[in-house]
């Protein structure tokens, strides 16, 4: 008991220690080389000038680098390959029960953080460039790799092992739900959904508490499903989100941006499905519950978007809702608060609710 709780936390910590100390280097190449926004403007999701936002933030979208989230998944991953070195150069048992570097629990998760944070950086490269048309990649391509690499997942938890269902609390139909070929598309959708909430990213130490607190969430579900491994890879991914939110709270030195955005909501997704059929708990069904934050993020856009189609008029003066918000005359710092303390009791409920399905 004692070496799994070292397992989980001393990576975390190792991991949050590292970004602290590598932040200085990167800071020092984003602002030396201006990787920020050359103008200042976003667009709606309807394609109109966002007047309400742009107003609001005219002054924050230049002059603050992009490509933040370099520090979060560089450290959690930098700390996993020092602690697998270790025990692969000095093999005793400490440092081989140490090692959480896994093919059965942490291999997946470790390359949707990977693939995601690489593909995002290259749509921030690309908006700091100004390469093309919309500054970035399109919506269209994003969306295109998210469903390749949830794909991929999906297939491989479908076919290799074996998931074809999803769990059910308090043992409601044998505390499984069946879905067959259908879970695929249900993994692609969750992934979908789930990282368009990356949005929330809007507002300084907004993005890095809330997701803070939901890996931190998944870390404690895993660790009583005793996916040792797994809670190890959630608490270090924490720990390098910890590390970026300390140089991200107002006023923030850079932002998470798309390669902080897109690893972390994809991984998110594929910790959901882990703790699931896999753990032999309700790892998906509590996802909702704990990632309500971003959910809410979601909604209020979709929302916005069918009222101006239909009605002709808007529901929220700024969509998504943290924007909003701050429309109405709440102070961001304020926004970012109230969001945190929001997610913590998100996650406590989430944890709850797996607990005692």
């Amino acid at each position: 008991m004692m070496i799994d709780i070292v397992k989980v936390f001393l990576p975390a910590v190792g991991a949050f220690v590292l970004g602290v100390l590598l932040t200085p280097i990167l800071t020092n190449y984003l602002y030396s080389h201006q990787m920020w926004k050359k103008k200042s403007g976003k667009t709606a999701l309807d394609g109109t000038e966002a007047k309400i936002f742009n107003e609001l933030h005219k002054e924050k979208e230049i002059n603050t680098p992009r490509m933040g989230g370099v520090i979060i998944w560089f450290s959690a991953g930098l700390m996993m390959f020092l602690i697998w070195a270790l025990s692969y150069l000095i093999p005793t048992e400490s440092t081989i029960k140490l090692d959480f570097l896994s093919r059965s629990q942490t291999w997946v998760p470790l390359a949707t953080l990977i693939l995601g944070a690489l593909a995002g950086l290259i749509d921030d490269y690309l908006e700091i460039k100004g390469s093309t048309n919309g500054g970035g990649l399109s919506l269209r391509i994003r969306l295109s790799i998210v469903s390749i690499i949830a794909l991929a997942c999906a297939w491989w938890f479908f076919i290799k092992l074996d998931v074809v269902s999803i769990g059910l609390p308090f043992g409601l139909n044998g505390g499984e739900l069946y879905l067959g070929p259908i879970f695929i598309l249900l993994f692609l959708g969750t992934a979908l959904f789930i990282y368009a909430g990356g949005v929330i990213d809007g507002l300084d130490g907004l993005a890095g508490g809330v997701f803070a607190t939901m890996f931190a969430a998944y870390a404690g579900i895993a660790f009583y499903q005793q996916q040792i491994d797994l809670a190890a890879f959630c608490a270090t991914v924490t720990g390098g989100i910890l590390a970026f939110l300390w140089f991200n709270i107002p006023p923030a030195r850079f932002y998470m941006s798309e390669t902080g955005t897109m690893g972390l909501t994809i991984t998110l997704t594929v910790v959901a499905f882990m703790t699931d059929r896999l753990g032999e708990g309700y790892g998906l069904l509590v996802l909702p519950v704990i990632a309500l934050p971003l959910v809410i993020t979601v909604l209020s856009n979709i929302i916005q978007v069918i009222s101006k189609k239909i009605r002709g008029k808007k529901v929220f003066l700024v969509a998504p809702l943290h924007h909003h918000f701050e429309a109405i005359g709440w102070p961001a710092y304020k926004v970012t608060m109230r969001y945190w303390i929001f997610s913590l009791v998100c996650a406590l409920l989430g944890i709850t609710l797996a607990l005692i399905g």
